[in-house]
């Protein structure tokens, strides 16, 4: 009776320890697993979401440059361009506008152009080429936009292949354990928080750089006010 009372109290004791031990190694392949582990468990759903990522930062850098290059002006530009229509020397102005690197120089050429005919066809010619100008800084811009509505449906998507897997397991193992269940799902959820964070990146970027469009647009609209100020002024 002794020795059953003590092979008892071993078992006892070994079972919870066996179980501590499991629980322990669980935890132990838990932490170990790294992010980029995390990320391959998304399966194949993950390339176009990785695709996606690429593209929305190699656009936002490409346009982010582009865009911040067309909104700078010399301070000294249009005092130069009025200094010149003062001495009576259009093609100096022109082929100053013509000569200089920054965007809004086209539209006071275009202006330039236009002199001698009625102040609103200048005002038209400027306008039209503002147009111009803005649409180059738009360009690729709206891709930013798509990026961001369909790098979640992607994630969604692979979630949803992830659960077709899991409830598929089940019916083949005839098991509604939580292992079986979860170790479908639990990586396909990856692919849903991959892709709205993506989404979010991509939407952000694209907001900043209409931003910043409008701060140039802005720009350009006070330049050819200016412009046509002068040409409204009289030569002192």
């Amino acid at each position: 009776m002794v020795l059953n009372n003590i092979f008892l109290q071993i078992n006892q004791v070994a079972v919870p320890d066996s179980l501590a031990q499991r629980v322990e190694g669980q935890g132990a392949a838990q932490e170990g697993l790294s992010a980029l582990d995390l990320l391959m468990k998304g399966g194949l759903v993950m390339i176009p979401i990785l695709i996606l990522s690429i593209l929305a930062i190699y656009l936002f850098i490409e346009r982010y440059l582009y865009v911040k290059q067309a909104g700078k002006l010399d301070d000294n530009f249009l005092t130069t361009i009025k200094e010149k229509l003062y001495a009576g020397d259009v093609k100096a102005a022109t082929d100053f506008c013509h000569n200089s690197k920054y965007p809004v120089a086209r539209l006071i050429e275009k202006g330039l152009s236009r002199l001698g005919s009625p102040i609103r066809d200048v005002e038209s010619a400027i306008e039209n080429t503002a147009k111009v100008e803005i649409y180059k800084m738009e360009k690729n811009v709206p891709i930013l936009a798509a990026v961001a509505t369909i790098a979640p449906m992607f994630g969604f998507l692979g979630t949803v292949v992830g659960m077709i897997q899991a409830f598929y397991n089940i019916s083949i193992q005839d098991n509604i354990s939580i292992g079986v269940i979860s170790s479908g799902i639990y990586t396909k959820m990856i692919t849903s928080a991959s892709g709205l964070i993506v989404g979010v990146v991509a939407y952000i970027f694209y907001t900043y750089l209409n931003t910043m469009i409008d701060r140039v647009a802005h720009k350009m609209e006070v330049v050819a006010i200016e412009f046509l100020d002068i040409l409204h002024k009289p030569v002192a």
